[in-house]
């Protein structure tokens, strides 16, 4: 995927390690602002009901050592995982799809405190095209790669109807974008070099419904 040199300098860590350490994250920052210093694992392990041995290996990949039996420096774990994730660093992003969960995620203020800047949307219908949601333009899709340049745009994110979700991540592609984050039920094809992630909200709908059913 990346021939750059100083890719083996960053562990490459297994996906669900991945998935856990913004529960961490989240944590020990609510700790920081409460002025706490030291957090174990085990104290880790009983907010966020992970084992305090895979908490442990989690952070390993990080090289984040704690003190014997004081456990890690907050403050530290904090601003670690903050690098590590990515969240420090802005990334310019674009919807494609400006309806109302597009038009939702272009309000979220919240997620530029994780690094993401949403820059613009993008959609094919005339009452949208020309408007603005928070400051966010919303542009002609035919403009995506125009406007991939303009604005150094390294993501899209795909909230256009299902039929629409491959032709919509082709031309994401095709103007240069090189990470497409998927919130349509549709499992886009890409080419290796590209990072995808699935988010599927109405697969967790049919997991929060199975498991309702099952506890009645």
């Amino acid at each position: 995927m990346n021939d750059n040199k100083n890719t083996s300098l960053r562990p490459i860590l297994p996906e669900p390690t991945l998935r856990r350490l913004p529960w961490y994250l989240a944590y020990v920052k609510m700790l920081d602002n409460q002025q706490v210093e030291y957090v174990s694992s085990t104290q880790i392990s009983k907010e966020l009901n992970v084992d305090a041995s895979q908490i442990a290996k989690d952070l390993s990949f990080l090289n984040i050592k704690g003190k014997t039996r004081i456990g890690y420096e907050v403050k530290t774990l904090v601003k670690e995982l903050v690098d590590f994730l990515g969240f420090k660093k802005k990334h310019n992003a674009v919807v494609i799809g400006a309806g109302s969960l597009g038009g939702a995620l272009m309000q979220d203020v919240g997620l530029a405190q994780y690094g993401l800047n949403i820059v613009a949307g993008f959609d094919v219908s005339s009452d949208l095209i020309g408007s603005n949601i928070c400051g966010v333009p919303i542009y002609d899709i035919g403009e995506l790669a125009q406007r991939q340049k303009e604005y150094n745009v390294s993501i899209a994110i795909l909230t256009v109807p299902v039929e629409h979700s491959q032709e919509a991540a082709d031309m994401a592609i095709k103007a240069g974008i090189k990470a497409i984050w998927n919130f349509t039920p549709f499992r886009i094809k890409a080419p290796a070099n590209i990072v995808i992630a699935n988010t599927s909200i109405y697969a967790h709908l049919a997991i929060i419904y199975n498991r309702m059913l099952n506890h009645l």
